[in-house]
């Protein structure tokens, strides 16, 4: 039987940082409120001319010498982003380009902060079917460039980043069950509300910006990522205590203490990194995983539950032996 293993891991931040006192110049805020409601204390954005495809190759160069893998040896390429650079082509494609890999399926998948849980699933689904045998698979996000600066609700949760990791077919279970879903319902409560193709008139008047209701993202994602867990847990026939690390989605802390309690699994087993980073979307479940890989918390062998909640709304979760 086919199995699909993670490799090799990378991950990547702009250099400039934002802090929250930074934050308090810009809108009437404080540290003490943003770190008290969302366990943030600084995040990372994008410098002028530095795109989305540029975070993804540093994370995607990171990933592969993990892994010792060279980008010829890579038979697919995708990529979670809601901030992609151009309507088309692709930021893979783009990204492929830059990795002088020419010929191997190249794409975007958009399920916005759920995007790297739904690309990582894809990518276990090629590999299990022996479409392909060693995927590179990426989160990245410049999502300061869809913030309204003036808008404190939002501007102080997000940041820019990226996170990859290589997959590869083995003997050896490595994935062991996906877990996606959707619900079209929600999709006022965190959107951008404007596009290209309602035409560019639709991206005036704060349509090109995020808004978010957060008391009522905060309830759904709470109760939707606690049943997530019960089907992961359910479909692998394991105790809660059988999870070494929970990856969440990082969001908010709030979010993310109300998920390890659900698990009843120590904070301590937990991968946190929504303080350094804030909220970096598609990005943020690869960038967690590649810290606590390279810091020597995470260890081969150890069972890992990744799960995400985003826009859509879409939710999903991933079990893996590392």
């Amino acid at each position: 039987m086919i199995y699909s293993r993670i490799t090799g891991t990378g991950g990547y931040l702009p250099d400039k940082v934002l802090t929250n006192h930074d934050l308090e110049k810009l809108v009437d805020t404080s540290d003490q409120w943003i770190r008290e409601r969302t366990g943030i204390s600084k995040r990372h954005v994008a410098e002028e001319g530095q795109y989305t495809v540029d975070l993804a190759e540093h994370a995607a160069r990171r990933a592969l010498e993990a892994a010792g893998r060279d980008p010829q040896d890579v038979d697919l390429i995708i990529v979670a982003t809601t901030t992609p650079d151009r309507i088309f082509p692709s930021t893979a494609c783009l990204l492929q380009k830059r990795l002088d890999r020419h010929g191997c399926a190249a794409f975007d998948i958009q399920a916005v902060c759920t995007g790297f849980v739904y690309a990582l699933a894809v990518a276990d689904k090629f590999i299990r079917t022996g479409a392909a045998k060693c995927a590179l698979v990426v989160g990245a996000e410049t999502l300061s460039r869809v913030l309204d600066w003036k808008d404190r609700t939002t501007c102080v949760l997000f940041g820019d980043g990226a996170g990859a990791v290589i997959v590869e077919s083995s003997d050896e279970p490595g994935i062991l069950s996906t877990h996606l879903h959707a619900d079209g319902a929600y999709e006022s409560l965190l959107t951008v509300a404007g596009g290209v193709g309602q035409g560019y008139d639709s991206l005036a008047n704060g349509n090109g910006y995020v808004t978010m209701k957060g008391n009522e993202v905060f309830k759904v994602a709470v109760n939707t990522l606690g049943r997530i867990v019960d089907e992961t847990l359910e479909a692998n026939n394991l105790e809660k205590s059988d999870i070494d690390w929970l990856i969440p989605h990082q969001a908010n802390i709030r979010i993310i203490q109300a998920t390890a309690k659900k698990l009843r699994m120590s904070m301590d087993r937990v991968v946190v990194t929504v303080g350094e980073h804030g909220n970096t979307s598609s990005a943020s479940v690869p960038l967690a995983l590649d810290v606590a890989v390279r810091d020597g918390r995470i260890k081969r062998g150890e069972m890992l539950l990744m799960e995400a909640f985003g826009g859509g709304f879409t939710w999903g979760s991933i079990l893996l032996k590392f």
